[in-house]
């Protein structure tokens, strides 16, 4: 774990070094990645079996019979879920929805003075494709996070792919498809499941979209295959950012951070503090943590390389660290966090007050939890029903129209030596 100090001579370059860090993936995966993609891409099922078999462990069926799990299996997962667990799942499907719901964009239309009607319509994609984890973790909430904004969103076709090692198929994501009308679910994963998605093969169609968090082999499948397919972003592992006061406990802000430590050994988990000593318990309070933790092993491994503690001397140099790092997460665990919330430009979801950790937006809150890393919360922001969605313009002139701005339009298509362009203009204003 990585201690620094703001008032030390060499921070500035110690927290440029830690902005810069990347945690992805390497050349070799590149690599990697582009000859499974060329593979499905030339061979189809036979290539996606193969590598099912090679990468899972799992050997599907060569007359397609198990390929793909059916709907009614999804449902009987769904039925014997112990109640208890079968409403927290709808609690969050439904708080999901809901908040999606909001997001929804309206079409425009309207006539201008000149007489030029103008407006959009925002129409669904097709169909849309979901990478939901079952390797290291299976995770149904992330199913939840990404098939309300589709189904929000109006698609027609959701398709859900899921990788299921040496055979094993999770129940819970099986129940979370069933709850979101998921549409098929298809038993392959890595980057040959997204290859499939993107291109198709002899039993899978093709989707418009694809969207999922998945390990470093889907997320790079995901940047070759952006253009071929829309993506909704290439995340890379976990980021948490912790700005607290020597107010809180110290048991909490711990746990926080390990809570996304405990995803992957390459996630990263950040303490911003302006007290010395609440750093110093925070650090041991962590150990504690660990040792009762039973994901501790990669939570451990995370926090070691890639945890870091920031003492600061005063919390009103936090917004600019933050806006540096561009976190995926970031927690405000103070009493009044508005202040420090207005000042941070750059984050993927944030977390406002001591009652507030990140666990909850996990799950539901409402907002999604795929959200931007490796600072691309700089530019680009978590999945919404938008990424299912795409906006067409319209135009329509009449005669006045035409009158109106037609001769503007005739100067600047000669001005750029497009003659026809031009003509097309002045054929109906009879010039």
């Amino acid at each position: 774990m990585l201690r620094l100090n703001s008032r030390d001579p060499g921070f500035a370059q110690a927290f440029r070094r830690l902005v810069r860090d990347r945690r992805e993936s390497d050349e070799n995966v590149a690599r990697d990645v582009q000859i499974i993609l060329d593979d499905v891409r030339n061979r189809g099922d036979a290539a996606v079996a193969e590598l099912t078999q090679k990468f899972d462990g799992h050997t599907l069926a060569a007359d397609g019979s198990d390929w793909r799990l059916p709907a009614e299996l999804c449902r009987e997962a769904f039925d014997a879920l112990q109640p208890e667990l079968r409403a927290a799942l709808e609690l969050a499907a439904q708080r999901i929805r809901t908040y999606h719901e909001g997001q929804k964009p309206a079409d425009r239309d309207s006539t201008d003075a000149e007489g030029v009607r103008l407006g959009a319509v925002w129409r669904a994609v097709d169909a849309a494709g979901l990478y939901v984890p079952g390797g290291r973790a299976a995770y149904p909430s992330s199913l939840l996070m990404n098939a309300i904004p589709a189904k929000v969103a109006g698609v027609e076709r959701l398709v859900v792919v899921t990788p299921t090692p040496k055979g094993q198929v999770n129940p819970l994501v099986l129940a979370a498809a069933h709850l979101a009308g998921v549409d098929e679910v298809w038993r392959i994963g890595g980057a040959q499941a997204i290859g499939a998605l993107a291109f198709g093969t002899e039993r899978i169609q093709p989707v418009d979209v694809i969207t999922g968090p998945g390990n470093a082999w889907v997320a790079e499948a995901k940047r070759q295959l952006f253009g071929v397919v829309g993506i909704d972003m290439v995340a890379g592992p976990s980021e948490i950012l912790v700005i607290a006061d020597g107010y809180n406990d110290p048991e909490w802000i711990a746990a926080d951070l390990l809570s996304q430590a405990e995803h992957d050994p390459s996630a990263q988990s950040i303490l911003i503090t302006d007290d010395p000593l609440f750093a110093d318990t925070v650090a041991d309070q962590v150990g504690i943590e660990l040792a009762l933790l039973p994901t501790a092993r990669t939570a451990a491994e995370s926090w070691n390389s890639y945890g870091v503690i920031i003492e600061v001397a005063s919390l009103d140099e936090a917004p600019a660290l933050a806006n540096a790092l561009a976190a995926e997460h970031v927690e405000l665990a103070v009493d009044d966090p508005e202040p420090l919330f207005r000042a941070i430009r750059h984050a993927g979801s944030v977390f406002l007050g001591r009652h507030t950790p990140e666990a909850i937006g996990d799950y539901l809150a409402g907002p999604n939890h795929v959200l931007p890393t490796g600072r691309r919360a700089r530019f680009a922001s978590g999945l919404s029903v938008l990424d299912f969605m795409k906006r067409t313009s319209f135009i329509q002139l009449d005669a006045a129209a035409m009158r109106a701005i037609g001769p503007a339009a005739i100067a600047l298509a000669e001005a750029e030596g497009l003659p026809a362009h031009a003509r097309s203009v002045e054929l109906r204003l009879g010039i």
